[in-house]
């Protein structure tokens, strides 16, 4: 497709692009918004630099999309629930927000379509976040493993990171955390289940739908024997040659597309300050 309203600069091999020519703090018309649907589709993750937007206006944009999401355990904005801010103050001595490769919110029926970024202060350095892409790892499995995984279920949880008890959530206020209002509950252990390799409703493409931090298991496999292959999933999901990095500037947008990507939040500007606000746009349930 060739684009006429938008500027689209590949940034890696694997996925990702940079958008430029627009400001999305205004209402895009339907021929722009067509091609800014079209990039994402196509390059799996989007980024866009020097924009200015309020809560109001990010949350705008968002709808274009589809309905938002409310996060069921970390606090939004006042008068913005649906605006999730994601801070690691410079003080904080605990892990940060999405510090592991995961996809959000798998733990839900319908998981999540994408969610957009915003970057409001970034570090000097550090606090890049890195992307995977899912429909690589799923196209370099052998045909055998690809026989086996499509048939397969995969349980999803959120216990592990927002759970009552062994949380993630409670380890970072057990050592010091001062960034985010993360609430842990037994709703955390609600399991679901998605097929372990899901087609994407917009592409028709298939890609590996398991991640490290919600994904528990293999539906009639003991968790035991689930360990070994998921881990290899894992490992293989995020190989390099799969993955683009993108270098935070203040004023930055990243809009990932959730159900064909993984992502991870590095963690390396101790004594920095972080503070993103992510608007998640709700999905359909997983095929």
């Amino acid at each position: 497709m060739p684009y006429q309203h938008i500027e689209v600069t590949p940034i890696a091999g694997a996925l990702g692009a940079e958008i430029g020519g627009i400001d999305l703090s205004r209402e895009l018309d339907d021929a722009t918004f067509d091609e800014v649907r079209h990039a994402f589709h196509e390059n799996l993750v989007i980024f866009f630099r020097d924009q200015i937007l309020t809560p109001a206006q990010h949350r705008a944009f968002a709808r274009r999309f589809g309905e938002l999401d409310i996060h069921p355990f970390a606090a939004g904005l006042d008068g913005f629930p649906e605006v999730m801010p994601v801070i690691k103050e410079a003080t904080d001595r605990a892990g940060n927000f999405g510090g592991t490769w995961h996809s959000d919110v798998t733990f839900y029926e319908k998981p999540a379509l994408g969610s957009i970024l915003y970057a409001l202060d970034v570090p000097p350095h550090g606090g890049d976040t890195m992307f995977a892409n899912m429909y690589m790892a799923y196209d370099a499995l052998s045909d055998g493993m690809k026989l086996m995984l499509d048939g397969m279920t995969a349980l999803h949880d959120a216990s592990r990171v927002y759970g009552a008890a062994n949380s993630r959530a409670t380890d970072r206020q057990e050592k010091g955390s001062q960034s985010m209002k993360i609430r842990t509950g037994v709703d955390a252990e609600k399991v679901v289940e998605h097929p372990v390799v899901r087609t994407h409703p917009a592409t028709g493409r298939k890609g590996l739908f398991v991640n490290h931090n919600f994904t528990s298991g293999f539906k009639g496999w003991t968790e035991a024997e689930s360990a070994p292959l998921l881990e290899y999933l894992y490992e293989h999901s995020v190989r390099p040659e799969f993955t683009c990095r993108f270098r935070w500037q203040p004023k930055s947008i990243a809009f990932w597309d959730n159900r064909c990507t993984q992502h991870f939040a590095l963690n390396d500007y101790q004594g920095h300050r972080r503070e993103m606000h992510r608007v998640t746009v709700t999905g359909d349930r997983p095929v």
